[in-house]
């Protein structure tokens, strides 16, 4: 199969949504040390990742250099800089980092006393899953950037912070760093010591932590697939007939699992063949009710390049998406927002690919879709963030931390959805054998913030603070 990133694409794809016929057409931080903070305990480090004018890239290593251990939930980084207009908002984003994107936080503030080369700042922070710096350690890499909203030229060269020649990491006391809430390393613009506390977070930013909004948040923390309260939770495990995925192949329930990984429970679906319909047993898990639209989606999924057992070659599709039912063909209140990642290729396409599609509608017969996408060819095997934010304005698709595609607002849902997961196969000219063989997609959690638009970072942040508490499970969101 064909797919373009046109505007609006019509796309031949035999699959249709993603689960149509199931919907009826197919941190808490780490306490700080309780040793008292001094000067000389951190040292911080930095390059620039890049001198152009699209996005700023302050690349980071924060050094103990202390005589004891210090966690890094205590630790407040900032780097100052200069905002190219008085109304120009920024956004956050954690390329790569040694101690996990998921694992580092991203917030702007104004400063109290605006100088002639700072009147903003990013403030970095850590989850307490960043753990803690040894003495002598250091975090490695931070690979951070940001950028305007709107993505208009910024300008580095007025930056406190910044250093064009600073090519190759060094001590950088144009970096504050906190520890305990004490400056500890660096020099603040003039009359901006980062602990004054007249020194405000900036309002209007977008990556500011969010207030209180109505939830959806699972662990996933269950017993097996007929445990009751995923029912009572408001989730439904398949076993219905219908597409997508190969003709005559069923949905079980029973391979629906939630095994133990990295120490958190993790839903497991499995999807099974044998080469022929009648053998291959497909998973789904979705919430009942569609109650769910503007805002932000987000799970941390384990895809899988390779069955198991037995042999490889599937043209299998392992997914988290959101959906809403098609009432008449190519009726325009249909919505349908995608990560779909094909391990083994599929729709014409011969090996690895991820999608991120946005649906506008589809007619199943003769099939035509209007859709917006964004791939990527390469593997996706492991653990990854997955974040979709809609507003009234976009669609935006991260992908540990990235941002990997936005979509335009003709796409945006007119009315609620459900939240699903599924894996399932396309057909089964990939690998013809008739040895059995299993595939496993995982779900680490799944996060559902109404009406509020998060950065990942902020994601992690809210995810880290619920298994702090303890809570394995919320749903404030009030039924549409």
């Amino acid at each position: 199969m064909r797919k373009s990133v046109a505007r609006r694409t019509t796309v031949t794809r035999a699959a249709g949504c993603a689960v149509a016929a199931a919907l009826g057409c197919a941190g808490l931080f780490a306490p700080p040390s309780s040793a008292a903070a001094t000067a000389g305990e951190l040292t911080v480090q930095y390059h620039t990742g890049s001198t152009g004018s699209d996005q700023a890239e302050p690349w980071l290593k924060v050094r103990n250099s202390g005589g004891a251990s210090v966690p890094l939930g205590g630790v407040k980084v900032r780097y100052y800089f200069k905002a190219d207009t008085a109304g120009a908002s920024y956004r956050f984003a954690c390329s790569w980092a040694v101690k996990g994107c998921a694992n580092v936080t991203g917030t702007f503030g104004t400063l109290a006393h605006p100088t002639a080369t700072a009147d903003r700042y990013l403030e970095i922070g850590f989850t307490s899953g960043a753990g803690s710096l040894a003495v002598g350690a250091d975090t490695g890499d931070l690979q951070l950037r940001f950028h305007r909203s709107d993505w208009q030229p910024l300008n580095q060269a007025d930056d406190y912070s910044f250093g064009a020649a600073q090519s190759a990491y060094g001590n950088w006391s144009k970096v504050t760093a906190q520890l305990g809430g004490a400056l500890v390393w660096g020099s603040a613009p003039a009359g901006n010591d980062p602990t004054d506390p007249t020194d405000p977070t900036d309002p209007t930013d977008p990556t500011d932590p969010p207030g209180a909004g109505a939830t959806l948040f699972d662990d996933f923390d269950y017993s097996g697939h007929n445990d009751p309260r995923i029912a009572a939770n408001g989730w439904s495990v398949r076993a219905n007939s219908g597409g997508p995925g190969v003709p005559g192949a069923t949905w079980a329930p029973e391979n629906v699992t939630f095994p133990t990984s990295g120490g958190n429970a993790v839903m497991n679906l499995e999807t099974s063949t044998t080469g022929t319909g009648a053998g291959t047993k497909q998973t789904e898990v979705l919430t009942k009710a569609l109650k769910f639209r503007n805002g932000t989606y987000a799970a941390r999924v384990r895809f899988s390049d390779a069955p198991r057992s037995g042999p490889d070659g599937d043209h299998l599709v392992q997914t988290f998406f959101t959906i809403n039912d098609l009432k008449a063909p190519m009726a325009d209140d249909y919505a349908e927002y995608d990560f779909e990642y094909l391990p083994n290729g599929g729709w014409g396409e011969p090996s690895n690919i991820l999608y991120t599609t946005s649906w506008e509608t589809y007619n199943p017969d003769p099939w035509q879709a209007v859709n917006q996408h964004t791939e990527s060819r390469q593997s996706y095997a492991g653990w990854h963030d997955l974040v979709v934010t809609i507003d009234n304005s976009a669609i935006t698709y991260y992908i540990d931390g990235r941002s990997f595609g936005t979509h335009d607002a003709a796409y945006l849902p007119e009315r609620p959805m459900s939240i699903n997961f599924n894996q399932w196969l396309i057909d089964l000219a990939g690998q013809t054998s008739t040895s059995p063989r299993a595939y496993d997609q995982q779900v680490d959690y799944v996060l559902h913030v109404k009406d509020q638009v998060l950065t990942p970072a902020q994601v992690a942040a809210k995810v880290a603070a619920y298994r702090a508490a303890g809570t394995t499970f919320e749903d404030t969101v009030p039924a549409s």
